[in-house]
């Protein structure tokens, strides 16, 4: 018999409320896989360490979360493509000695919104520039949305990321500033809150947009996984708009992982289950 499980994980500060680890554990055995991955609190000082541990123990690959996305970099050898072009990575991989840095974040949330409409060829209006904002546009104009719309409080942080997003993709970019009420122009095809507005504890928080502007042709997508039903969506399900939620985003981004990790591609619907079971 065999004792020495390949161990993979996430490092955060915070970790107490990060879910991820019951949605990977019901992957790996759903795939018959006796691996582990362990929660950490890492805190900034000690991320170094942290990462240098991981590798002298052998271990397959971990998640980084807020606030080592940027910060683990440095501890690398290599950047995939679209981590290169968001400057931030939230899971690296072992491909033989060394130690590859991917990001999943945008190319969960492009999958999950893909189950209800494809980006290619659509108008998106994002709401936020921040790095959960940044993954979300680079992956939407990599899947080929041809214009998106940045919607942010503030002008320095939505320009650079338009800026980025004309000098690195292909798609049409423009900034709006976020100083009332977002009214949803005609021809938007998507709308997506990728700010922190609704996550627990703001259970109410809702961003501050014109739900009279939401038609029921629009696709409105959350980035919130806790609750998964925020205000937000529930706003546009009133309106009879077609809705994708955090939680869906969250399992993607743990399928993109646990196939760098393993190789093997697990059933989304087993870990969606698990964290529901948790009454997210």
């Amino acid at each position: 018999m065999n004792f020495l499980k390949p161990i993979t994980g996430s490092f955060a500060c915070p970790a107490a409320e990060n879910p991820t680890v019951v949605m990977i554990e019901a992957a790996y055995k759903q795939l018959g896989l006796d691996w582990l991955y362990v929660n950490l609190e890492v805190s900034p000082y000690a991320l170094a360490d942290a990462v240098h541990g991981a590798k002298a123990m052998g271990w397959r690959g971990f998640n980084c979360s807020i606030p080592h996305k940027v910060a683990v970099i440095s501890h690398l050898d290599e950047l995939g493509k679209s981590a290169r072009l968001i400057g931030a990575v939230n899971t690296i991989v072992r491909q033989g000695d060394r130690w590859v840095g991917e990001n999943t974040d945008g190319r969960g949330f492009v999958s999950a919104l893909q189950k209800v409409i494809s980006p290619k060829g659509k108008t998106i209006a994002l709401l936020g520039a921040g790095g959960a904002a940044r993954a979300v546009a680079v992956e939407l104009a990599l899947a080929g949305a041809k214009r998106i719309l940045v919607i942010n409080r503030s002008a320095s942080r939505g320009g650079e990321l338009v800026t980025h997003l004309s000098k690195h993709t292909s798609a049409a970019s423009e900034f709006i500033l976020w100083d009332k009420p977002f009214s949803v122009p005609e021809g938007v095809d998507i709308l997506i809150n990728a700010t922190s507005i609704g996550l627990y504890p703001d259970v109410d928080g809702m961003p501050e947009i014109d739900v009279s502007s939401l038609s029921t042709s629009l696709v409105v997508a959350d980035g919130i996984h806790n609750p998964p039903l925020t205000p937000f969506l529930k706003s546009a399900k009133q309106v009879g708009c077609q809705t994708v939620d955090g939680l869906e985003m969250l399992v993607q981004q743990g399928v993109l992982g646990v196939e760098y990790w393993t190789g093997f591609r697990p059933d989304a619907s087993v870990m969606r289950a698990a964290l529901e079971n948790l009454h997210l």
